[in-house]
């Protein structure tokens, strides 16, 4: 079976996303200077992180669902197209700064790139199927459907993690360079090229009876309480991600006073990390036939020991390593979350779900830059990278103990396909039942 990154229009796919993530790196780089020049208040630089990420968590979901229900194409290259307006908007409005109407702008676009991002992850699985779908000339077997979003996944993670590495950096230049205004043109450049790349993509999704937007929330919501695993493993990664952001105000304290390593060391943690991301959607992409639960149970733990290792170090090269460690861990075990969303997930539901996943990656950060803050001022900088070590390796054994997790009952998922336990063990790495003693395992 030949690669579905084979797929004109999966390539077409990653090729924009990795565009908008770089775009959207000089957004933010750009926002957080200007702010921060013009009232020089930390407050008004977190006012800026709440409207950008915490608020659209709370609408996504159902601007995703509003999507969902327009038959016509081009509704997600609209919401491109609205992000690109609103970031002009924005760069025109930097020449006579007011902060509400920044913050309000600001607000607007984070809940269009939230939803964006999730149904662009949807629309990256459902081309990894139809490509297979294609090559079969019918109904392939599950295991190859598995098999292409995995793929599709690994190469849109791939995209990521290059953009997490290059997209500060140049940022940066650019801001320093040429001013935050032009910074925010080339954002809204990338939103333009994105629309038009994006055209003919149709994330509608027909429900019989099920066309309202309250009613498409309501059956997402139905199928995270029918599903016990899945309605497990968003809660465990919820508890992970706000111990995994304790790291941003601890970072800079930890390299600068405890290491005593000034700018520059602080540049290598941060650098080490992200060639770890790089080399972490590597080994993902890598380790197609590994089961899900190992990879996110050992990405997880990477994370966790990397945080504890930083408690301990007793020199920058020692904490660099640390750093590249936990690096690879993020670069493992995002994408097995998705992919793992995705398995125990029906195709209709993909978007909707996608939109929980990211809420929840920008919700819950939030709540922990807020106490790793708090703790590193409480206690210290060794201190607060402990508590977050030991949290972090705590989430990882909850997804050992799910991915091993018995799953008694079939669930329905709102009246259409059902999963069976069966299925869901093999989604997150289980052996299946089988009568006969002779049983194999199944990734």
């Amino acid at each position: 079976m030949s690669s579905p990154l084979r797929s004109a229009r999966l390539r077409r796919i990653i090729v924009a996303y990795a565009i908008n993530r770089l775009g959207t790196w000089f957004s933010f780089v750009a926002l957080s200077v200007a702010v921060f020049d013009h009232l020089h208040s930390a407050i008004a630089v977190a006012a800026l992180l709440l409207c950008s990420q915490v608020l659209p968590a709370f609408v996504a979901p159902a601007l995703i669902a509003r999507v969902e229900t327009m038959p016509r194409r081009g509704a997600l290259s609209a919401l491109y197209l609205f992000e690109g307006l609103v970031t002009t908007g924005l760069a025109i409005l930097l020449w006579h700064f007011w902060l509400p109407a920044v913050l309000v702008l600001v607000a607007l676009n984070g809940s269009a790139a939230l939803a964006a991002s999730s149904l662009l992850r949807a629309e990256t699985a459902r081309a990894a199927r139809d490509y297979v779908t294609d090559a079969y000339q019918g109904e392939p077997p599950d295991e190859e459907v598995h098999a292409a979003e995995r793929k599709a996944n690994a190469a849109i993670n791939v995209a990521f993690s290059g953009t997490f590495a290059l997209g500060p950096v140049l940022a940066g230049v650019v801001v320093a360079a040429a001013g935050v205004s032009l910074a925010l043109f080339v954002d809204a450049a990338s939103f333009f090229v994105c629309s038009v790349m994006l055209l003919d993509l149709h994330p509608y999704i027909e429900e019989a009876g099920n066309i309202s937007v309250r009613a498409r929330l309501r059956a997402a919501w139905r199928h995270i309480n029918d599903v016990p695993a899945l309605r497990m493993l968003l809660l465990v990664e919820a508890i992970a991600l706000v111990f995994f952001e304790f790291a941003g105000p601890i970072e800079i304290v930890y390299a600068k006073s405890t290491l005593h390593a000034g700018d520059g060391g602080y540049g290598l943690l941060l650098t080490s990390w992200g060639i770890g991301v790089i080399a972490g959607s590597v080994v993902f992409a890598r380790a197609l036939h590994r089961a899900l639960g190992v990879m996110l149970t050992l990405g997880t733990l990477a994370i966790g020991l990397a945080y504890v290792a930083f408690a301990a170090a007793p020199s920058l090269a020692v904490a660099a390593g640390a750093a590249l460690l936990g690096g690879i861990g993020n670069g493992v075990q995002w994408a097995s979350v998705v992919s793992a969303v995705q398995r125990l997930t029906p195709n209709r539901l993909h978007g909707r779900l996608m939109g929980a996943l990211e809420s929840l990656s920008a919700v819950c950060p939030a709540l922990g830059l807020t106490l790793g803050g708090s703790l590193v001022a409480l206690t210290s900088a060794r201190g607060a990278f402990l508590v977050a070590g030991l949290g972090a390796s705590a989430a990882a054994a909850g997804f050992l103990s799910l991915s091993r997790g018995a799953f008694e009952h079939a669930v329905g998922t709102a009246g259409e396909e059902r999963v069976q336990p069966d299925t869901l063990r093999s989604h997150l790495g289980e052996s299946p039942r089988v009568e006969s003693p002779a049983s194999s395992r199944v990734d």
